[in-house]
């Protein structure tokens, strides 16, 4: 395959969150790299947040690795441990299974990007850690729960 054309990859903004996280992903967009490049068993993607933009909501994944790479800028990332300043070069993993909340945050003036790799798991579920929200997703259809498997009607 040819080097990838980033100028030709769509970008994706906002994110597939129920009303009213939706909303709270403003500023948000990315590339994806690795569906761009034909790749199907792992996911690459070139995130880039503006300044007080949300990566997501705090969540972990049951069944996929999740790696993240700051490139530019300057971001927060927010753990169940706490929050940690991470600059161009720093990286995070968070290993499938590990009930570890994470996202990050642009608190800065300017933008920030990092990249996320992350294994492609035939069937996933990401638990949210601040909302009652569950998402499972199963050959690309995604599926949003209350924790106790109900179907999502709205914040409780």
């Amino acid at each position: 395959m040819p080097k990838l054309d980033l100028s030709s990859v769509p970008v994706k903004a906002g994110s597939i969150y129920p009303e009213p996280y939706a909303a709270m992903m403003e500023g948000r967009s990315s590339l994806r790299l690795g569906q761009a490049g034909g790749l199907t068993q792992f996911g690459v993607n070139l995130v880039t947040l503006a300044p007080g933009a949300l990566s997501s909501l705090r969540h972990w994944h049951l069944n996929e690795d999740e790696f993240v790479m700051i490139l530019t800028g300057e971001c927060a990332m927010v753990t169940d441990a706490g929050e940690e300043t991470m600059s161009p070069g720093d990286c995070a993993a968070f290993p499938a299974g590990l009930a570890d909340g994470h996202h990050f945050i642009n608190r800065s003036d300017r933008p920030a990007s990092f990249l996320v790799v992350g294994t492609k798991a035939p069937r996933e579920t990401a638990r949210y850690s601040d909302v009652d929200m569950v998402i499972e997703i199963e050959n690309g259809a995604a599926r949003f729960t209350h924790r106790d498997g109900s179907d999502w009607q709205g914040p409780r």
